[in-house]
């Protein structure tokens, strides 16, 4: 590593003498042999922010583990369930504690609950220098805390002093402020980084939730999922995402997120699919709903969503034959199917097979130029354009997603990697053509990574075709299948015409010496891991999550309510502590309110991939490195000071 003089000039401005330079190096150094902090490893949220924001607050388990460490053999399996369920929700759980004892019960409890909350605290710190700790502490308890938690001398009257600050706490009637600070502060500690594997959109109703709790999160990255690309085009103004984007919302009855939340009207949308459909009972396009979720609603609203759902349904189809014929290198015309219709006979000629449609109603649909948009819904999809591209909130959201996501991460020997690595039978890297140019294994990545970037900030609001390839092209590392069925599934029932061939690298993935390139393609160690989200394992068949001696890991669990009948639990989250690699598979979770109730918790299983026999320290991690390298030039510069090179500064 070259370090030039001019580099150390601007250093010296930070470090402007030896005794700073030198408490600066002797910090460093001790930092590095901390233990590792706690990675946090979750993916495919799919808009379930009430599942997605119970694990941030346990942790995966991480705290109720922490609890039965510390309280072992000193409380009940009752009075843990309590004081976990205390700091995951400390406002309402205290709340409903208030209600259900008399008022010297409930000021003896805060008290033993104070106690308590900083038993788990100071364990949680300890992986933390003091100014780690300090620079999280709410400024209206930071001393109060820091004194409690750091607390040396157990003489008498020392002993006094605490039990004095805990009387005036209560006192000044601050006590339910206090708890529940202490509890965000050690769901705080007990997670050092969260890594979000993709999907954060689309199917769940509050994606936008998930968005504002990531933004005030501490720390986190995110591996961009196909459906996130749709929203990240969507917010550019692509045509074609937008379009995916209302589909899919009105699919899963979601418009709702669009219209009050993302401040989208799609008065629109209703008027013309009033308009064209209003004779069209549309049952292929009523929304999927649970039993309970469809008796909220009268026939003439389902009807109502399901028109809204074919109009733009059909529109997209409309708007893809324009992208693919800009883009041959797409390879997607096997996707323009309205030309493959017999109106007359309501069949579909796809592959030289003859397929049977469910209905043939399509008033839109100008037989002698069956991709032409109506000027209705050429009017229509460019006010909705309009609209999302001017839209705060959305924008707000996609900055973040942009600013602190990727296509890949490379984080401490592991490759985080929402999709696949589009590859052939034979485990070589697939090659993805555009403008005469190949791309393949990291380099197809970066491409794409570079192309998103590009279009997202162009000023020109019109988004870019290549957000539609990532959603659903065959060489897509987001996707990773040759076709999306997606008007086969509304429109044909033979469940042949379904069938969605995947990439070979899903069955690559469970052989080692395949895991060992990839990892090598990205420079990292073999004995690192790669993991994915984006297909769910069908645990309920016997899918195991952990493939090729443990190589790949694949954590999507199926969190989305819609996936739950298909794998049977709640999802999988992944920590890597450092002991090593845990997974956690979740039963389904019920409601916030229920385990706020009865101190119910998901209950996960605990199984370990990797243990590490010597514990990991900062040092043997990617920061590890970073600090090591900025030592070196500390070191450096204090040899200057010390030669005289480099004038120190009082």
């Amino acid at each position: 590593m070259k370090i030039t003089k001019d580099h150390l000039e601007l250093l010296s401005k930070s470090y402007k003498n030896i005794n700073e330079v030198s408490r600066e190096i002797i910090n460093l150094e001790s930092i590095l042999s901390l233990p590792k902090g706690t990675e946090h490893f979750i993916s495919d949220i799919h808009g379930e922010f009430e599942a997605f924001d119970h694990i941030l607050r346990n942790g995966s388990g991480v705290i109720k583990e922490k609890l039965k460490e510390i309280f072992d053999k000193r409380l009940t399996t009752k009075e843990i369930n309590l004081l976990a369920t205390t700091i995951y929700y400390p406002e309402e759980k205290l709340e409903l504690i208030k209600k259900n004892i008399n008022k010297k019960e409930y000021i003896e409890f805060k008290k033993i609950l104070i106690l308590r909350l900083l038993e788990v605290t100071r364990m949680a710190a300890r992986k933390y220098t003091r100014s780690k700790v300090r620079k999280i502490l709410p400024t209206s308890f930071s001393y109060v805390i820091e004194e409690l938690l750091y607390k040396m001398d157990i003489t008498k009257d020392k002993t006094n002093y605490y039990d004095a600050i805990l009387d005036c706490i209560i006192e000044l009637e601050k006590a339910e402020d206090f708890i529940k600070e202490l509890s965000f502060i050690i769901q705080r500690l007990v997670v050092n980084h969260l890594h979000i594997v993709g999907d954060i959109y689309d199917r769940g109703p509050f994606p936008d939730k998930i968005m504002d709790r990531l933004i005030s999160y501490h720390s986190v990255d995110i591996q961009w999922g196909n459906h996130d690309m749709l929203w990240i085009g969507a917010s550019c103004g692509d045509l074609i995402c937008i379009a995916n984007v209302l589909r899919i919302c009105a699919r899963y009855d979601n418009l709702d997120i669009v219209e009050d939340r993302y401040g989208i009207s799609l008065r629109g949308l209703l008027n013309l699919s009033d308009h064209f459909y209003k004779d069209d009972d549309c049952l292929e396009f009523i929304p999927k709903l649970s039993n309970q979720n469809k008796a909220k609603y009268s026939e003439f609203e389902l009807k109502q969503i399901a028109r809204m759902h074919k109009a733009i349904s059909i529109i997209q189809f409309k708007l893809e034959k324009q992208a693919i014929k800009r883009n041959p290198d797409f390879n997607l015309h096997r996707r323009l199917l309205l030309d493959k219709i017999d109106y007359n006979n309501g069949t579909i000629n796809i592959n030289n097979k003859i397929y049977k449609l469910t209905s043939c109603n399509f008033p839109t649909i100008d037989k002698k130029d069956v991709y032409k948009l109506t000027k209705e819904e050429e009017t229509l999809i460019l006010k909705i354009r309009k609209l999302f591209v001017s839209s705060e909130k959305l924008r707000k959201h996609i900055d973040f997603i942009l600013n602190n996501g990727s296509m890949y991460k490379c984080y401490n020997e592991n490759l985080l990697l929402h999709g696949c690595m589009p590859s052939d039978e034979k485990g070589n890297f697939q090659s993805f053509i555009y403008k005469n140019k190949k791309y393949s294994g990291k380099n197809m990545l970066d491409f794409f990574d570079e192309k998103v970037r590009r279009a997202f900030y162009s000023k020109q609001n019109i988004g870019d075709d290549i957000f539609f390839y990532l959603w659903q092209g065959e060489y897509s590392p987001l996707f990773g299948k040759k076709d999306m069925t997606t008007f086969e599934r509304y429109f044909i029932s033979d469940k042949e015409a379904h069938i969605e061939e995947k990439n070979k690298y899903y069955e690559l993935r469970d052989n080692v010496d395949y895991c060992n390139k990839l990892l090598l393609e990205f420079g990292l160690d073999p004995s690192g891991h790669i993991i994915n989200g984006h297909t769910p394992v069908k645990a309920k068949k016997g899918e195991d999550p952990i493939k090729a001696a443990g190589r790949t890991i694949v954590i999507d669990g199926g969190m989305s309510r819609a996936y739950h009948n298909t794998t049977g639990h709640g999802g999988y989250t992944l920590t890597y502590n450092s002991y090593g690699l845990q997974i956690m598979k979740h039963n389904i979770f019920s409601s916030k309110e229920q385990s706020i109730k009865e101190e119910t918790d998901i209950v996960s299983t605990k199984r370990v991939v990797d243990e590490i026999l010597v514990r990991k320290t900062i040092k043997d991690t990617d920061i590890g490195k970073n600090i090591i390298k900025e030592i070196l030039q500390l070191k450096r510069l204090l040899k200057e000071y010390k030669t005289g090179k480099i004038r120190e500064k009082f």
